[in-house]
């Protein structure tokens, strides 16, 4: 079967081999959890009423929740005392309000936490307060709350689901690990979204560079006729949602719109996996697939991980951080966000920890355009980043905004090829935060 691409993107290396043949490992649960109110895209949560410092909580207990219908509740993610509520630092590098709870090391489960019963006897509505309960969200980064995909509008109707199993960020492997170990509960809970959503087919998509992974879902869907696996040539960003769509499909999301406008849901495949968790065992997200790795890792992993987890712990039972490292990451390098201090706590969008070493780092200092073009020719989006950029160190949001600044996603390829070592995404991030704070006014 031949692989299938889309215009634009490039080619790092990848560095999967550190990582790629290890499987997953649950970590020992810390002895403390700090656990941000806000760790997914939609109004953060706020604690529950009867949850105050000294309060004893279970596992699985939900701690935190918000009206908000863009919002998912949050659990805890051991049994313990409440020590802490409070401003905490956070990956995505400003404090937030945080639980922390220091555990008593029994792990004892709440009583709510039960399985809902046979899919088969599940109405949509259930399976979108389930997942909802459980306080599931896309775990492939984006972290948009799972129920409200699983909720489109009755004049949308969709008729297709595709799973993203491409995880085309370079060093990352933990979609690649859940799809070889857990491709059943991805099948279940694929069909238990395609139940909620009324739809008749899916689509697996896999990078070709994870042959094993794809030979595994084939198998895991044999007996599927609705189901199907898509090779996806190996580029970056072939996992991103767009590109993801347009592959698989040959339809296109519209400037501005989203992929329910034509018909399509995209879902992680780990997102597959807690979805089918909550309905057979009741377990909310209390832990997830996180690959840590790196030149500047002692022992890199694959680690399944506490909610709340500080990275400073997961890193020393990784064997700590090599003299030479230079930089953290949380995420991949090309959308993660660097981190000044591994004192910030594991999230459910959390779906890598990435140590380099001074051997990995280059820092360039930026020159003038040169007006090569390289980055219109990466853009997978087909924008003109450079005149966004321009715009945006001007000032000029509004003509930035007219060029369609706010269809770009961030994927970093602009800045990736540009030989001037011009900062294109940052000033594009810029720009978009300052269209998106406009239209608030």
């Amino acid at each position: 079967m031949s692989s299938t691409g889309f215009k634009g993107g490039v080619h790092p290396g990848y560095h999967k081999e550190i990582t790629a043949t290890m499987a997953v490992i649950a970590m020992k649960p810390p002895s403390k959890v700090v656990i941000p109110l806000q760790q997914h895209i939609g109004a953060p949560c706020e604690p529950l009423d009867n949850i105050e410092v000294g309060t004893h909580v279970k596992l699985g207990q939900k701690i935190a929740d918000s009206s908000g219908f863009v919002s998912a509740p949050i659990h805890a993610t051991v049994s313990g005392t409440i020590t802490e509520i409070g401003l905490f630092n956070h990956p995505l590098g400003r404090p937030v309000q945080a639980i922390t709870i220091e555990s008593d090391g029994q792990d004892e489960w709440d009583e709510t936490i039960n399985p809902a019963g046979d899919l088969d006897d599940l109405s949509s509505d259930d399976i979108r307060k389930l997942v909802r309960e459980a306080g599931i969200v896309g775990l492939g980064g984006a972290t948009f709350p799972a129920h409200v995909k699983l909720s489109p509008p009755a004049e949308k109707p969709i008729d297709l689901v595709i799973i993203n199993g491409a995880e085309c960020e370079p060093y990352l492997t933990a979609d690649h690990r859940v799809m070889l170990e857990k491709p059943e509960e991805i099948v279940f809970g694929l069909k238990a979204i395609l139940k909620a959503l009324g739809a008749e087919k899916a689509v697996i998509g896999i990078e070709d560079n994870k042959s094993d992974a794809i030979r595994v879902m084939e198998q895991a869907i044999s007996g599927e006729n609705n189901i199907t696996v898509a090779r996806l040539h190996t580029k970056y960003p072939q996992g991103a949602e767009k590109m993801l769509i347009n592959v698989t499909t040959g339809r296109k999301v519209p400037s501005g719109g989203l992929p329910l406008d034509i018909g399509v849901v995209n879902h992680n495949v780990g997102t597959a996996v807690a979805v089918a968790e909550a309905i057979r065992e009741g377990k909310p997200l209390i832990e997830r697939v996180v690959t840590v790795t790196g030149s500047g890792v002692n022992r890199p992993s694959n680690l399944l991980i506490r909610i709340g987890t500080l990275v400073s712990d997961v890193l020393e039972v990784c064997g700590g951080l090599k003299e030479t490292t230079q930089k953290l990451i949380i995420g991949g390098p090309m959308m993660g966000l660097a981190q000044p201090d591994p004192d910030i706590p594991v999230i459910k969008g959390t779906s890598g920890i990435l140590a380099l070493t001074d051997q990995d780092i280059y820092i360039a200092e930026s020159s003038p355009c040169i007006r090569c073009a390289k980055c219109i020719d990466a853009c997978p989006v087909q924008l003109l980043p450079t005149e966004i950029a321009k715009l945006a160190e001007n000032k000029l949001y509004k003509k930035a905004e007219k060029i369609y600044a706010l269809d770009c996603f961030e994927c970093g390829c602009c800045s990736y090829v540009c030989p001037s070592k011009i900062p294109l995404t940052q000033w594009i991030r810029i720009a978009k935060a300052e269209i998106l704070k406009a239209k608030k006014k």
